[in-house]
């Protein structure tokens, strides 16, 4: 019996203009990996991904401006 695929989100922990973005769907990230790069308040904040897994989806793109709580980035662990 197949095991049921569990994700996770990794979300804007504040408002932010999206400069990078650095996986596309299907890539394998590592904990730690930077997935995107915000820039708010002319800082610039990598957004680290808390598991190994493989991106799932994408959504979000450089020149977006995010809100607190907006998935970025969904990975499939």
């Amino acid at each position: 019996m197949a095991r049921p695929q569990q994700t996770f989100d990794i979300v804007a922990e504040m408002v932010a203009n999206v400069m990078r973005v650095a996986v596309s769907p299907g890539d394998r990230v590592r904990e730690g990996d930077a997935v995107v790069l915000l820039e708010s308040m002319k800082m610039e904040i990598p957004v680290l991904t808390e598991a190994a897994g493989t991106v799932s989806a994408v959504r979000v793109s450089a020149g977006d401006v995010v809100q607190e709580g907006d998935i970025l980035v969904t990975v499939t662990l």
